[in-house]
């Protein structure tokens, strides 16, 4: 064969859709819309509004953030402004006060990564197993714990609140950075277990028993089958807990101590002192550094996380 026709044969092999007649190929990928019609039109302008309601707040808290207090007084909130500044946000990170403490939230960030990193890990890891042992292995008993599990995702996480605190209390693990993050992996582990469960259901059910006929056992079906395929709903879990736990704030205020207080409650610190003037360019820009992160993960694998839900949400 000739290089020309092997690269031909190649592309076709590369694009499946170039073997296919082309009014097929055509319908596969869709119609272009030829005119534009009053629905397209009405949900363009829908789309429009529903981005610039969620977006000028973020920009009223960019400008704020970048201007003087004498600038702000004047009340133009949705002005440039005039000698933009990062001043507030050095400030917010490393000089804010809370009480006699003023090291910013710079603490509560470091505290925030020491709770996230292991209570994201973990539950995440547990609710892999979880929901996998429960979907394809099929234990006895597996129907009533995954129903225990999926209730205690609906009941509100405050009616267990004091309880906990009797029961981390009496352990010796009250105000502790492990007694935190086993909370955050306790509520955390239902919902993992959930969207596991129903991702692995809607996995060929043939290819975990072509494994199982070929002498796999529990672990190496999980590690070298199933795990390989999970990367949108591992996505999915990711964007959820992480979004979760970092913004929590009452958990991390009744179960962290004041030596482990996550980035939120510092927040709350910082934005509710009754000392002096309300520096709200601080306050803003405290409040945007507090975001970052989540917003960061959740754009970095925003497309893995509509393709995850797609896939494990909606299946039963």
């Amino acid at each position: 064969m000739s290089a020309p026709a092997a690269t031909s044969t190649s592309a076709r092999a590369a694009d499946p859709l170039q073997a296919l007649p082309a009014s097929i190929v055509g319908h596969a990928r869709g119609a272009k819309p030829r005119h534009i019609t009053a629905g397209r039109v009405g949900l363009y302008v829908f789309l429009g509004l529903a981005a610039l309601f969620f977006a000028l707040p973020l920009y009223i808290m960019i400008v704020t953030s970048l201007k003087t207090m004498d600038e702000i007084r004047l009340g133009a909130i949705f002005a440039l402004p005039a000698d933009p500044s990062f001043r507030a946000w050095a400030v917010a990170w490393g000089e804010a006060c809370t009480g006699l403490d003023c090291s910013g939230i710079s603490v509560g960030f470091l505290n925030s990564l020491k709770i996230l990193v292991p209570s994201v890990i973990t539950s995440i890891a547990l609710g892999a197993v979880t929901g996998y042992a429960l979907s394809l292995w099929r234990v006895r008993g597996a129907d009533i714990l995954f129903a225990i599990l999926l209730l205690g995702a609906f009941i509100p996480y405050q009616v267990f609140i004091y309880p906990m605190v009797r029961i981390f209390s009496t352990l010796g693990i009250y105000g502790t950075l492990p007694g935190i993050v086993l909370v955050h992996i306790v509520f955390g582990l239902p919902v993992m277990t959930l969207l596991f469960r129903n991702y692995y259901s809607g996995l060929p059910a043939e290819l975990f028993k072509a494994a199982r006929v070929d002498g796999a056992g529990f672990w190496q079906i999980f590690f070298h089958l199933i795990l390989p395929m999970s990367t949108p709903i591992l996505v999915v879990a990711g964007i959820l807990q992480i979004t979760g736990i970092w913004n929590d704030f009452i958990l991390g205020l009744v179960f962290a101590g004041r030596e482990n207080l996550p980035m939120t409650v510092q927040l709350n610190n910082i934005v509710n002192s009754g000392q002096g003037e309300r520096a709200h360019n601080i306050n803003m820009a405290a409040t945007i550094l507090t975001a970052l992160l989540p917003l960061a993960v959740y754009f970095l694998s925003g497309r893995w996380f509509v393709r995850g839900i797609a896939a494990g949400s909606v299946k039963g």
